[in-house]
């Protein structure tokens, strides 16, 4: 047979998805907001100068480098900073991938796949290469926390086509459409470098990586130093142009937010995150802040509030019926906390899904009626009936009414006062309640508890606030060891598939998920299903916005609170790009000052 015969009916007869065109991004909604010949993100100065040491502060304890993983407590900050990912998303552009250790990509139904550029290499000088990257995948699902199995559970099987070209198989039945987006932003270890280690196993020896930074040292809950990579492969490419500007890096570690303050003023850390209205407003009125040597700044953000909460825990027989939750959120008064100790600097949380856009609000309508007229047996009638709100304390007469009705809703769930105690009539159990904090923030905390504490009093609810080490926290929330706590969920700009883990029943039960609450909603289950499936972005809102609804119904945690600007005190010899984009505080890309 003729050679160009041959060749042709050979291409004939391969299967489709072998001509996939080569993206040079991964977008999920529409046309991304950096193409052609992109040299770098706007909100980065790409000539920013090099050079230099920060000192910032990180809180808790860590025995291990390895956060991808159930036990111990990891120092992520290693992760962060020496490990690259296939692809970066930027913060004012967070529904495409961009290129990183993969150049390029291809994206079809059936699967995505990456191309890996030929100069990423890790700090020891060797390539990353396919076999490294089904390494880290497995790893993930096979060793990794819970978590993992979850979030990439709609990935058939992961192929190595050669050295530098890999593709992830999607299940035939999955319609994942962020799939491809998350997958790309799976961290690269070195397969080699794990041979003969046991992946699951919490450790204190980093991770040989390919990021800007490699550990220079550390102490245990001490400290972690980390030295910029002068070959680091990725210094030129646009994703990583104007980023990790200083040659050194150092994690000073505490135990509480406020002592930072005074280690900033003495100068042992040189920037920190304000959490603490009442100091922000006040703490600051010092020589040092006056005359410039440290600045205080507000930097807005677009991120989806982090949902921080005092959540139930379900698994406990008391808090089984929705009413009982909901009383005892009608016990909390924001509104004192928010003007006697937040000085009006937060608002009170009213959405899973808070300063997004994408909150679900009024009465359900449009689209999202649509989706939730499919579950209409399986809802409380108050999903169609009633707009979501949180309770208000106006005023003393706001404060008696919002407690007798917190009573009426326990006497409704089968409760009523004995001896002054509120109790089970059923089971003859009164009422009592022990919400636990970490030391972190217990301090802080226990401002905000007292009159919680008070009014649940009143409605016959013993309450005792509990603060613990953090390892100890960690490990009753691992084994759901818990009434209530104080917990705090990172919502994504983009939620997704992680949101079946956060709620999803199949998590419910797995210690160490992230489904702390205990979540096991049929109907919560099949809108996640469909969120993740949505394939535009009218259908994606409405789903986020009926998970939303469904969720503030079930009264699963009382809501705190949150700031549209991020509270950023540091030494005046540092500096960043000034910009409308609200991408928030980004530490990667500031750099000292030429002239310090």
């Amino acid at each position: 047979m003729n050679k160009s015969i041959y060749l042709f009916f050979a291409l004939l007869f391969l299967p489709v998805t072998v001509f996939a065109r080569q993206l040079d991004c991964i977008a999920l909604y529409g046309d991304a907001k950096y193409n052609g010949n992109w040299q770098s993100f706007e909100y980065v100065r790409p000539d920013a100068p090099k050079g230099g040491r920060v000192v910032l502060p990180a809180y808790g304890t860590f025995d291990n480098f390895n956060p991808f993983i159930f036990k111990g407590i990891a120092a992520s900050q290693v992760a962060d900073l020496t490990l690259d990912s296939l692809a970066f998303v930027p913060a004012d552009d967070v529904t495409v991938a961009y290129p990183l250790l993969a150049k390029s990509f291809e994206l079809t139904k059936e699967y995505v796949g990456f191309f890996l550029d030929e100069r990423a290499k890790f700090s020891d000088g060797t390539p990353v290469l396919a076999d490294d990257v089904i390494f880290s995948f497995n790893s993930l699902i096979e060793k990794g926390s819970p978590f993992y199995k979850v979030y990439y559970s709609d990935v058939e099987k992961v192929e190595k086509i050669n050295d530098r070209h890999i593709r992830f198989w999607f299940k035939p039945d999955s319609n994942n459409k962020e799939l491809p987006l998350i997958i790309s932003q799976i961290k690269i270890f070195s397969a080699h470098d794990w041979q003969g280690r046991d992946f699951a196993k919490p450790e204190l020896r980093a991770p040989l990586g390919s990021g800007p930074y490699v550990l220079d040292g550390f102490s245990p809950n001490k400290y972690l130093i980390f030295r910029r990579n002068p070959d680091y492969w990725g210094k030129d490419i646009p994703s990583r142009r104007g980023f990790y500007n200083f040659d050194e890096i150092r994690y000073d570690y505490y135990q509480d937010t406020t002592v930072t303050l005074q280690a900033l003023f003495a100068g042992n850390i040189d920037m920190r995150e304000e959490y603490i209205a009442k100091i922000w407003v006040t703490g600051y009125n010092n020589e040092l802040v006056k005359s410039g040597q440290i600045i205080k700044e507000n930097i807005s953000h677009n991120n989806t509030a982090r949902l921080q909460n005092f959540g139930f825990n379900l698994r406990r027989e008391k808090f089984a019926d929705p009413r009982v939750r909901e009383a005892i959120d009608w016990a909390f008064n924001y509104e004192w906390a928010g003007e006697n100790l937040f000085y009006n600097q937060y608002s009170r949380l009213f959405s899973y899904f808070t300063n997004s856009g994408m909150e679900a609000t009024d009465l359900p309508q449009g689209s999202e009626l649509k989706i939730l007229n499919k579950y209409k047996d399986e809802l409380p009638e108050t999903v169609f009936t009633k707009a979501p709100s949180n309770p208000v304390y106006a005023d003393v007469e706001s404060s008696r009414s919002n407690l007798r009705h917190a009573v009426k809703l326990l006497n409704e769930a089968g409760y009523d006062f004995v001896d002054g105690k509120m109790t089970n009539l059923k089971t003859d159990e009164p009422l009592e309640i022990e919400v636990l904090s970490n030391s972190a923030n217990g301090s802080s905390f226990t401002r905000v508890m007292l009159p919680f504490v008070s009014n649940l009093a009143k409605i016959g609810i013993k309450a005792e606030f509990r603060n613990v080490e953090v390892n100890v926290f960690k490990n009753r929330l691992d084994n759901f060891d818990f009434d209530m706590a104080i917990l705090t969920f990172p919502i994504s700009q983009l939620p997704g598939n992680e949101q079946k883990e956060f709620w999803g029943s199949l998590s419910a039960d797995i210690k160490g998920s992230y489904n702390l609450l205990g979540i096991k909603n049929p109907v919560v289950d099949k809108i996640v299903d469909g969120l993740v499936t949505a394939q535009n972005k009218e259908d994606y809102i409405a789903h986020i916005k009926a998970l939303d609804r469904v969720l503030l119904n079930g009264h699963y945690m009382v809501m705190q609170w949150y700031s549209p600007y991020e509270r950023i005190a540091y030494r005046n010899r540092f500096e960043h790009k000034k910009t409308d984009l609200k991408v928030g505080f980004q530490p990667d890309t500031w750099w000292i000052k030429e002239d310090k």
